[in-house]
C-alpha cells in the first residue's frame, strides 16, 4: 500500500488516480499513524515552498516524513513535493525544507546570459535525459514529460540528479538517493513515461526492486 501525504497542498486527485490505474492500493492521509502503515510515501505538492514546509511542520508531518525515511520507507516527492526534500528554498525569503537531500530550491532565471527570454512559470513538455542508472528509471525511454514550477534545484551532489531536463537551464528533473526520490515533473500527467516511472517507484515500494 503507497501512503499519499495530504497536508492540503498537493494534487491528490491526479495521483491516486494513476495509482488506481496501475492498480496499486493507496491511502490518502494527514494521519502520521495511518501513513506508517504504508509501504512507501508520496509527497505531492503545488504552491509555495514556504507554506507547504509551515504545513507540514505545524501538523507534525515533516517530522514523521523524516523519521520514515530513517527507518529506511521509500519516500517519493512530486514537483514542489521533490522540492522539499531538499535544505532549502529562496522562494518568499530563505526557508529550510526536510533536508532529505542536498541543495537549494531557486528560481528559474527569465533572461539568459545571451539575452534570450524565456516565460516563468515552465509550463509544458520538456525532454528528460538520463544522468546515472535507478530503479525508479528501470525500462524508462528518454522522452517528454510534463512541468509546471518556476524554481528549479541546484547541488554540488551530482550523484542525485537521475535525468535532467534544460528550460533556460539545467533543470534536475528526476532526483534520487537512497530511498529519497523525487520528480519535478508530474508523473501521474506525464503520458506512459510518468507511469513508468510511477510503476518503479511503486515496485520499490513493495520491496520488488532495489534501492
Amino acid at each position: 500500500m503507497i501512503g499519499i501525504i495530504d497536508y492540503g497542498m498537493g494534487n491528490l486527485y491526479s495521483v491516486s488516480k494513476a495509482l488506481e490505474r496501475l492498480s496499486y492500493e493507496y491511502i490518502i492521509s494527514d494521519d502520521p499513524k495511518e501513513l506508517k502503515n504504508a509501504k512507501g510515501l508520496i509527497l505531492p505538492g503545488v504552491g509555495s515552498f514556504k507554506d507547504a514546509m509551515h504545513i507540514l511542520r505545524e501538523t507534525g508531518l515533516a517530522k514523521f516524513v523524516c523519521e520514515a525515511v530513517n527507518e529506511g520507507t521509500p519516500l517519493l516527492g512530486i514537483c514542489l513535493g521533490m522540492q522539499l526534500l531538499f535544505e532549502e528554498s529562496e522562494e518568499n525569503g530563505l526557508t529550510e525544507g526536510l533536508g532529505l537531500l542536498s541543495g537549494r530550491v531557486v528560481r528559474i532565471p527569465g533572461v539568459t546570459a545571451d539575452g534570450k527570454r524565456h516565460k516563468v512559470p515552465h509550463m509544458g513538455w520538456n525532454r528528460l535525459v538520463f544522468r546515472h542508472p535507478s530503479p525508479l528509471l528501470q525500462n524508462v525511454e528518454e522522452g517528454h514529460v510534463y512541468f509546471v514550477h518556476s524554481y528549479y534545484v541546484v547541488t554540488d551532489d551530482d550523484d542525485v540528479v537521475l535525468a535532467s531536463s534544460f528550460y533556460n537551464v539545467e533543470v534536475p528533473a528526476v532526483v534520487g538517493k537512497g530511498n529519497v526520490y523525487g520528480t519535478q515533473f508530474h508523473p501521474e500527467k506525464s503520458g506512459e513515461i510518468g507511469m513508468k516511472v510511477l510503476q518503479n517507484y511503486a515496485a520499490i515500494a513493495e520491496g520488488k526492486g532495489s534501492m
